[in-house]
């Protein structure tokens, strides 16, 4: 059987050296974050033409990125330049804000810990006020919530709120236009150049989806709502500068076209899976050049699966989007060394990076499964779940994911990678180390959830030594069991139930502690940051 077991153990010397000499009290919290140095990108088979698309597609991403610290904070000159010890400006640019993205929690003196609301709507606005709004577009992902200087509110749109960079990031985007030689290209990048300016991203989600022919992506906009910790309704602004793996794309296009396949696969009845994916769904294997925006705060993100909007999900279905070369590196500074550290000696052999992979792989494919709309009326599953919706979105990935994986894994190809065994192994460990990001985050809070399920489930077992084993069959048939139950809680839009079952699993139990003890005595970072090379 392949086993992949060439691993980076830089980051390991890289922690153990950190703070010896450094008295700054945000050394270690930086040290928490390996850096990883992303290397120029290989631009063989890529022309002049390409490579300066290439540069506007950057330019465009670093306006983004200024979008982003105003919607998430507000002045980034004001708040770097206000901090004189280097490790704690290093924090904050980490955090794009003052507060640290694990608890919520400020780390600079004169901020308030950080609200529910972020920076979508006024700190003093109460849930009467927001009801009582009578304008429509306050429920809209792409508006900000503010007051009017007579204290009311109002509803303001991201495209008037961010106008100045939104018009530079629409002129890159037309000059990359001008010069690209790919029609489908030029068609996305009109059309995106336009949504930004107007928030109508039908039209450019579906020439996105049918730009299929380019080495190259920008992945840019307001994407998700994870900051929106309030209302879960807010969009946040990010960009991916992206080089396509043409040979590995292949190879996963096959399970493209097997989505309805997988839909029916799904642990629960017909009357909670009437969803039918997109046809033109699709999975792209592709290297991140560039982060910018909500992509490169805190917790960096290894794959994507869009567009979100349920109408261009249903006509034409996602695009899956695995960034392997950042994948690679999460396994080689975090996941491995993590298992090393909290798993007992016979089940280490099971760590697997081609696990990890495939694991990523039908988490995100499971994003695109399940319903977008409730099937009582209660309009789509965001709507209907409120702020509680992310966090059960990030619970389907991982559960939905992982029991396709386990059902899946002899019948396609993957049996000759790694085992059963090997999969749930790596999913735990990864689990175990995501617990680590704390309940003030929708992907904190559905990953510990999914922890103390599966515990209670007797899935796993700790052991006094602080080391755990995996029940492969209790873990296989719990997460089956819990696949069910988010994907029936999905399509009725249960929010009492959401917000209990929510409220009941997603506090920390008392071995985390120690496990978090284990982990920092061991130097292993809680995630990666990036240093760019062009």
């Amino acid at each position: 059987m392949k086993r992949n077991l060439i691993f980076i153990f830089a980051a390991l010397a890289l922690f153990t050296a950190c703070g010896g000499g450094d008295k700054s009290p945000y050394a270690r919290k930086v040290s928490e974050y390996a850096l990883v140095t992303i290397p120029a990108p290989n631009l063989n088979g890529i022309t002049d033409n390409g490579k300066e698309v290439l540069n506007l597609y950057r330019f465009a991403a670093d306006e983004i990125d200024a979008i982003y610290w105003k919607q998430y904070f507000g002045d980034k000159e004001s708040l770097l330049g206000s901090l004189e010890d280097p490790q704690q400006k290093d924090f904050a640019a980490i955090n794009y804000g003052p507060w640290d993205r694990i608890d919520g929690r400020s780390f600079v003196e004169g901020y308030e810990d950080r609200l529910p609301g972020a920076g979508f709507y006024p700190a003093d606005m109460t849930p009467e006020e927001f009801e009582a709004l009578e304008d429509s577009s306050k429920l809209s992902p792409y508006t900000m919530i503010k007051r009017t200087p007579d204290g009311s509110l109002k509803a303001v749109w991201y495209h008037d709120e961010y106008k100045e960079n939104l018009e530079k990031i629409s002129a890159y985007l037309k000059a990359a236009a001008d010069i690209t030689i790919k029609p489908s290209v030029k068609e996305y990048l009109l059309k995106k150049a336009d949504a930004l300016l107007s928030d109508n991203y039908y039209e450019s989600g579906k020439a996105w989806l049918e730009m299929e022919d380019s080495k190259m992506d920008l992945v840019i906009g307001p994407n998700e709502t994870a900051d929106d910790q309030l209302l879960g309704i807010k969009r946040s602004y990010e960009a991916f500068v992206l080089l396509k793996n043409m040979e590995r794309t292949e190879q996963l296009m096959k399970y493209a076209g097997r989505l309805e396949e997988f839909q029916r696969m799904l642990p629960v009845e017909d009357l909670y899976k009437e969803f039918h994916p997109g046809a033109g769904s699709d999975i792209f294997s592709c290297d991140a050049i560039y982060y910018a925006g909500k992509a490169n705060a805190g917790i960096k993100v290894i794959a994507l699966n869009l567009p979100y909007d349920a109408d261009i999900q249903e006509t034409l279905g996602t695009r899956t989007i695995l960034l392997e070369n950042v994948i690679r590196q999460k396994f080689n500074y975090v996941i491995y060394p993590t298992g090393n550290v909290l798993l007992e000696t016979g089940e280490r052999a099971h760590l697997s990076q081609d696990a990890f992979f495939w694991n990523i792989v039908f988490r995100e494919i499971a994003h695109g499964l399940g319903v977008k709309e409730t099937i009582n009326g209660k309009g789509t599953v965001e709507e209907a779940l409120g702020s509680s919706a992310l966090t059960f979105e990030e619970m389907k990935g991982n559960a939905v994911g992982m029991y396709l994986v386990c059902k899946l894994q002899s019948h396609i190809a993957m049996d000759r990678l790694f085992t059963v065994e090997d999969a749930l192994t790596t999913f735990f460990t990864s689990l175990a180390r995501s617990e680590r990001f704390g309940e003030g985050s929708a992907l904190g809070r559905a990953n510990t959830i999914l922890f103390n399920y599966l515990s209670e489930k007797e899935a796993f077992e700790r052991h006094p030594n602080g080391r755990y084993t995996i029940n492969f069959a209790k873990m296989e048939s719990a997460l089956g069991e819990l696949s069910a139950l988010i994907l029936r809680t999905q399509a009725t839009g249960d929010i009492e139930f959401a917000m209990s079952f929510e409220n009941k699993y997603s506090h920390k139990g008392p071995d985390f502690d120690a496990d978090l003890l284990n982990l920092n005595l061991e130097h292993v970072p809680l995630d990666i940051r990036f240093k760019f090379k062009k």
